[in-house]
């Protein structure tokens, strides 16, 4: 009988693509913008930003006859307060892993330095998802909770972020909606599957309790209710309750923002206009400010359909190529449009970055014991021995803040075009 494959078949070569493609972001959009801010480097101690928050002096009529000027005053200046929060990127693996690829020979890549060159690069991209919150870390609203095996599913379709704050193999804690009790608190769970096109993760193991409404919040955050980085959604609000850096929106609504609610309707010309209006109208024509226009591409999609409902295309007698659609150099009420994947699809933010910037009190970089500078370290197992692992960071601490929040402005409660 003749013979067959299956008898040469260990002494086959395998074949193995030498380019390794990356099936997910980094993308660090809004982080590597304010990042250029100049930084203020401040101590532990809370770092003083003045306002001058009200004018002075007292404007009337008088009686030049004998009559009495009156009493006068002055402008009234008060401070805000920031300190830096302290984030850590932790990366850990084997010593058969990193002996298993640290030759060509053995892999199309060397682990441990493909690992060291993109561990940067992910922690950007999770300050980024900071950048784009409220200051209480919160990553995503749960929609829907199912439990299956001790495994819990939850989709996310409640607000605009959907799934895209979170990553695969990230530690989170789960909040109930008012940030006042963290079922976690026993211990964090993980996210085993991540599913972003259809906005579903799993995580292992299952959270007692949880439903839908329930929060998705950064590890390392246990407090009710936590405190994050001050990112976007804090520092642009109108809210006349809480405080913004130390002070009562509801005693100081100049330092609250400026605010347009689309009541989920689809975007219109006029909504940018007047939000841009809003802040000339607080800060005066002579500080006019030179605002950029945040979005998800999803409102993009929607100013760029109100563009085609007036375009027009003259086609001349010659062979000529065709695209209907506008390219990226666009402006909305004059302001230029920059887009996020990132960003709440349900909103445009008008930022100045003149008025953001960064209290800085670690720079981002690795953690390295300060006596010998070594930045990678050995695991300890359970029984004091050495365990064939090694594990490094990456450490920042820094906040971001604003100094004119009469300067921002944004439209919120935008309805999100047909199939984001």
């Amino acid at each position: 009988m003749a013979g067959n494959e299956a008898q040469v078949v260990g002494t086959e070569l395998e074949r193995v693509m030498p380019n390794v493609p990356v099936l997910f972001d980094y993308d660090d959009t809004f982080y590597s913008t304010i990042e250029k801010r100049p930084v203020e480097v401040i101590s532990s101690r809370d770092m003083r930003i003045p306002l001058k928050i009200r004018p002075g002096g007292k404007f009337g009529y008088y009686d030049p006859d004998g009559g009495s000027l009156g009493r006068g005053n002055m402008p009234t200046y008060d401070k805000a307060i920031i300190n830096s929060v302290n984030f850590r990127e932790a990366i850990e693996m084997t010593a058969k892993t990193i002996w298993s690829t640290d030759d060509k020979r053995k892999a199309v890549i060397n682990a441990f330095r493909d690992t060291l060159a993109t561990t940067m690069k992910e922690f950007r991209r999770n300050v980024d998802s900071q950048c784009m919150g409220d200051g209480t870390g919160v990553l995503g609203t749960i929609t829907t909770v199912s439990t299956a095996g001790g495994v819990d599913t939850y989709t996310f379709t409640t607000d605009g972020f959907r799934a895209r704050l979170m990553r695969f193999g990230q530690d989170i804690n789960v909040y109930n909606s008012t940030l006042t009790v963290n079922r976690t608190l026993g211990g964090e769970t993980n996210i085993t599957f991540y599913d972003l096109a259809n906005n579903t993760i799993k995580v292992t193991p299952a959270v007692a309790g949880a439903t839908g409404g329930d929060l998705i919040v950064t590890s390392g955050l246990y407090a009710t209710p936590p405190i994050g980085l001050l990112g976007v959604k804090y520092h642009d609000s109108n809210a006349s309750t809480g405080t913004w850096l130390g002070l009562d929106r509801s005693l100081n609504p100049e330092i609250r923002a400026n605010r347009v609610n689309a009541n989920s309707s689809a975007l219109t010309l006029p909504l940018p206009r007047l939000a841009i209006n809003k802040i000339g109208d607080r800060v005066g024509m002579d500080t006019k400010r030179k605002v950029t226009a945040w979005t998800h591409p999803a409102q993009r999609q929607a100013y760029e359909e109100l563009g085609f409902n007036v375009i027009r295309i003259d086609k001349q007698a010659k062979e000529e190529g065709l695209d209907l659609y506008f390219n990226d150099s666009m402006q909305i009420a004059g302001a230029p449009l920059k887009t996020s994947y990132s960003w709440d699809r349900t909103r445009i933010d008008f930022i100045d970055t003149d008025v953001w910037g960064r209290a800085e009190l670690h720079p981002a970089g690795f953690y390295a014991n300060p006596q010998d500078g070594q930045k990678v370290f050995e695991v300890r197992s359970g029984d004091g021995g050495v365990s064939t692992a090694w594990v490094f960071y990456v450490v920042a601490s820094f906040n971001l803040f604003m100094n004119n929040p009469a300067a921002a402005s944004y439209i919120d409660a935008l309805a999100v075009p047909s199939g984001y």
